[in-house]
């Protein structure tokens, strides 16, 4: 464990990687800089954990991490605080996590001179690295986690630039558990390595030599495969949902055919991503993109969804998620047939409401010549893998209590995992009730046979219809109420020629019936043809309560109540459970799955629904540890969309690791370019504008580089980012008027379309366009674009489709309009720049400040401010100083219509107190926050409650 850049510890480090793939790779980590891809479960925060206690325990250095979230800080923290107890090294200092802006500028430059590891948010880190409040030459070492997410854009690439072009010594390594996004796009890995500075990539496949030896030998977990059959009924909605994708990905290519659309299939639909994989697809153009376009895009969403319910919730549930989704697909007034989600017109769609009713209860048709009631049975079907739970959970207990059991180091506990919490709560109600049963015929408890006493989920299932039903009738009344409106307009829309045969369809146009049966498709659709919404008549419901009114035996069953508990005399009343005895049921969580393994020690393992990573992570967890025996339960629905998106997950993650070892393999030596490496003289001449013919003056020359005076919340965006690469200093203050500061001149406030709306919204761009023109010359209003979206407004799209669409989206969209043409009319020197992208941005700041002197930070901090005002804490970036404001008078003077952050600093430094505030005059407020504020400000505090009430 030699390393050239970092001193020997003079006491041995103990680490905890038994495995030899984590051993190979950490010795690759120690002597070379380098971008580390692991397949996902195969233990990449341990590795980072033991790497960062190797140079913990030295005691001298100063590690910075990038771009880790909260669950992992408390991960590493408590990890490096458990090591430096094991390998007792008085040198440690664990983790100092800075995610708030509450830490001040002083107490961070203490730290950071002290040294140790610093989990550093992006947004702090890059202040304080172009501050100078941490030095970069200081820095021994850089380590990057979520690589994929370091795009050219991103802060993450911003800081490693920074600290590359100070620090050319100081380590840097990259980890990455995700492979797809090194595999989209040209050369996505040498572009992604040149984002990071380095030039090694090292690939630790599932298939990797060294990663299939540890895992694959003696010490493997004992899994038992379990296939369980769907029910029929199942499959059928299975089936349906697939064919209403099917068509609807079909629509979408038809009227979409200049794009590149070799992914989107019916495998594709299957993953995650798929509708990030279309919007980015679409996003460019989606200004020209058709209404019904974007009306199957949330189709699409909704449908695969559904295909995930159909397997995950019950089936009372299930029939409520769908009355949800078909009430949201229901028309507005005045909607023809063109105008909605077009899989509700296919039969397919009838098959899947139907069908799910069917698995709830079934009608019949009451006795009698004239009776249009129906008799309703309750069915309530059980989801299969229901019972395979109870029978695998049998079998446990009888291994546990008549088998021999071979002494090792694993507790008794079961752990039920799943994909997220709703399962869980239906596992565990169905877990705590599936013993009650609800006699509800007395021949029944008679003729009672107790080894006939298996399983079942009908105490559950009966309550959960109870609900269902009386929501049902809620919802019943609420839907009556909003679509009276829609169902005149919908009779109004049809063709008045067809009224007169309304009652009965011509001789030659009656549609066959399979099987010959009375009800035909007109009695199931509305007169445009889509489906009408299905709503129980009272006299059934009432029936159907009847049947499943509460028993004596489900009277008996109280309720779980949550109280508070002050936690007294807990030894008189609690006791703590045998682990043999605890059922654990926990969702998926990424990486603190292996925490969970580490501290419950199962030794039965029932993974509920399948999980790729969570497979490798009882394998390393099982190979890990020799003492430890494991059975997996493996449950999974044969031929469903549960199996076959495990298999496509699997199978991608293959194709993208091929796709990179072979992209790794021909790629060339990935030069990282380093702007500060530059010829001064070269530097000089590019300064110089050679057009001097038109009013350019050779003296502007000059051998710095341009400078510009940046808001710190900017830093958010990718342009500062995007204007340090353009070799332009950049400056971060904390800045009362604009948001860019070009020259001590050119003010500019940017505004992305969304903060655009939110501005016009609240009033505060008239504010800020008044504070701009009272202290500079020549203030500016950016607004900019997505370089991923379409460069325009909704108004200039292609406006085919409903007319009633004009009335709703379109008009919030003209309104944007006027509100800028008014503002143009309120200010009319004032400059709009309208920008596709932050790359056209930082191309436009760099020809603005062609011609214009340098701006000076500490004029720029003091526009706005008063005399007394803290100028050198506004300058470090943070509002970290000493606060001498009191927090209550302060959020309540900021709740004032009138009163925004930028103008709060001007009242809070003149005025004394909200009643000085109060008793102010319009002229003597317009003076701090301009005319308009200090108008809305002296109007709220004048307000007569008494005349408002009246």
């Amino acid at each position: 464990m030699s390393s050239a850049s970092t001193p020997q510890p003079v006491q041995p480090v103990k680490l905890s990687l038994p495995l030899v793939y984590q051993q190979k790779l950490f010795e690759e980590l120690r002597k070379e800089d380098e971008l580390v891809v692991l397949a996902r479960g195969l233990g990449l925060m341990r590795l980072i954990t033991n790497l960062l206690h190797s140079y913990d325990a030295a005691g001298n250095n100063l590690i910075v991490i990038v771009n880790a979230e909260d669950r992992e800080n408390a991960w590493i923290g408590e990890a490096l605080a458990e090591h430096a107890a094991i390998s007792m090294s008085p040198k440690a200092r664990g983790l100092t996590v800075v995610n708030t802006d509450y830490t001040s500028v002083g107490a961070r430059e203490k730290m950071y001179a002290g040294g140790g590891i610093f989990s550093v948010t992006s947004r702090i880190l890059v202040v304080d690295m172009l501050t100078g409040l941490l030095n970069p030459e200081t820095i021994t070492g850089m380590l990057v986690l979520h690589a994929d997410k370091a795009v050219a854009t991103s802060l993450e690439a911003f800081i490693i630039r920074i600290y590359r072009q100070k620090n050319k010594v100081g380590f840097l390594k990259a980890f990455s558990d995700n492979p797809d996004p090194f595999t989209t796009g040209f050369s996505p890995l040498a572009t992604m390595m040149r984002n990071l500075f380095l030039q090694k990539a090292s690939l630790w496949p599932r298939f990797h030599v060294h990663v299939a030896q540890a895992l694959e030998g003696k010490k493997k977990a004992e899994v038992i495969e379990l296939e369980v059959p769907m029910t029929n009924m199942m499959r059928e909605i299975q089936v349906a949902i697939m064919e209403c994708v099917e068509v609807s990905i079909h629509e979408l290519k038809k009227g979409n055919m200049g794009l590149e659309m070799d992914d989107w299939n019916l495998d594709s639909a299957l993953l995650k991503n798929f509708d990030v994989l279309v919007r980015r697809q679409l996003d460019p153009n989606w200004h020209r993109v058709s209404w019904k376009t974007k009306q199957i895009v949330g189709d699409l969403t909704v449908l695969r969804g559904m295909l995930q319910s159909v397997l995950a919730l019950d089936a009372v549930s299930f029939l409520q998620q769908l009355d949800t989704i078909h009430a949201a697909h229901s028309p507005p007034p005045g909607s023809t047939r063109q105008t909605q989600s077009p899989w509700l017109f296919l039969d397919a769609a009838q098959t899947i409401f139907d069908t799910a009713k069917k698995r709830v209860y079934t009608s019949t048709q009451k006795a009698g010549p004239d009776s249009n009631i129906d008799s309703l049975q309750p069915v309530l079907e059980e989801q299969p893998k229901w019972s395979v739970l109870a029978d695998v959970l049998e079998e446990i207990d009888h291994d546990l209590n008549f088998e021999q059991q071979v002494r090792d180091d694993s507790n008794g506990t079961i752990l039920i995992m799943c994909s997220d919490t709703n399962t869980c709560r239906q596992l565990r109600d169905y877990l705590q009730t599936m013993h009650i049963k609800p006699r509800t015929e007395k021949r029944i408890e008679e003729v009672y046979d107790p080894e006939k006493d298996k399983p079942s989920a009908a105490y559950m299932m009966r309550k959960r219809l109870r609900n269902y039903l009386k929501w049902k009738k809620e919802f019943a009344q609420i839907s009556a109420t909003l679509f009276a409106e829609n169902r005149k307009a919908l009779s109004g829309a049809v063709d008045p020629r067809l009224a007169q045969s309304k009652g009965r369809a011509p001789s030659n146009k009656r549609r066959r019936v399979r099987g010959g049966g009375a009800v035909g498709s007109g009695s199931s659709r509305l007169e445009n043809g889509s489906i009408p919404q299905y709503f129980e008549k009272p006299n059934e419901v009432a029936e159907l309560m009847g049947q499943i009114e509460i028993t004596e035996e489900e009277a008996k069953q109280k309720d779980d109540l949550v109280m508070a508990d002050p936690l007294e005399d807990m030894d008189d009343y609690y006791q703590l459970y045998d682990m043999q005895d605890l059922v654990i049921i926990h969702a998926y969580n990424g990486d603190q799955d292996e925490h969970v393994l580490e501290e419950v020690k199962p030794k039965y393992i029932i993974m509920y629904e399948p999980d790729a990573s969570f497979i490798r992570r009882v394998e390393v967890y099982r190979s890990s540890h020799n003492d430890r025996n494991v059975r997996v339960y493996f449950l999974y629905y044969g031929g469903s969309v549960e199996e076959q998106r495990y298999l496509s997950t699997v199978r991608r993650e293959k194709d993208n690791f091929t796709k990179l070892i072979k992209e790794r393999a021909s790629m060339s030596l990935v030069m990282t370019v380093d702007s500060s490496s530059e010829d001064p003289q070269e530097a000089f001449l590019r300064t110089i504008n050679t057009r001097i013919a038109g009013g350019g003056k050779i003296s502007s020359a000059t051998a710095e580089p341009p400078r510009i005076v940046v808001d710190v919340r900017e830093f958010r965006s990718s342009l500062p980012s995007l204007l340090h690469g353009r070799s332009i200093v950049i400056v971060p203050c904390m800045l009362t008027v604009g948001d860019y500061i070009l020259s001590p001149a050119i003010c500019i406030e940017r505004k992305s379309v969304s903060d655009l709306i939110s501005s016009f919204s609240n009033g505060r761009l008239y504010s800020q366009c008044e504070t701009m023109f009272q202290h500079y010359q020549n203030p500016m209003l950016l607004i900019e674009f997505d370089q991923n979206k379409s460069f325009t407004l909704e108004p200039f799209a292609d406006l085919s489709g409903s007319i009633s669409s004009l009335h709703s989206a379109n008009a919030g969209e003209k309104d944007l309009q006027s509100k800028i043409v008014l503002l143009t009319l309120a200010f009319p020197k004032l400059r709009i720049i309208w920008s596709s992208s932050p790359y056209e941005t930082a191309e436009i700041f760099e020809r603005l400040k062609s011609q214009e002197k340098e701006p000076d930070p500490i004029a720029a901090v003091r526009a706005g401010l008063n005399d007394g005002d803290d100028v050198e804490g506004a300058k470090q970036g943070e509002a970290g100083g000493t606060a001498v404001f009191n927090l209550e008078p302060g959020e309540m003077l900021a709740a004032v219509p009138g009163v925004t952050p930028k103008n709060m600093g001007n009242i809070t430094a003149k005025m004394e107190n909200i009643k000085e505030v109060a008793n102010a005059s319009v002229e003597e407020l317009s003076e701090l926050v301009g005319r308009e504020a200090g108008r809305q400000i002296e109007g709220f505090f004048r307000r007569d409650l008494l005349e408002d009430y009246d």
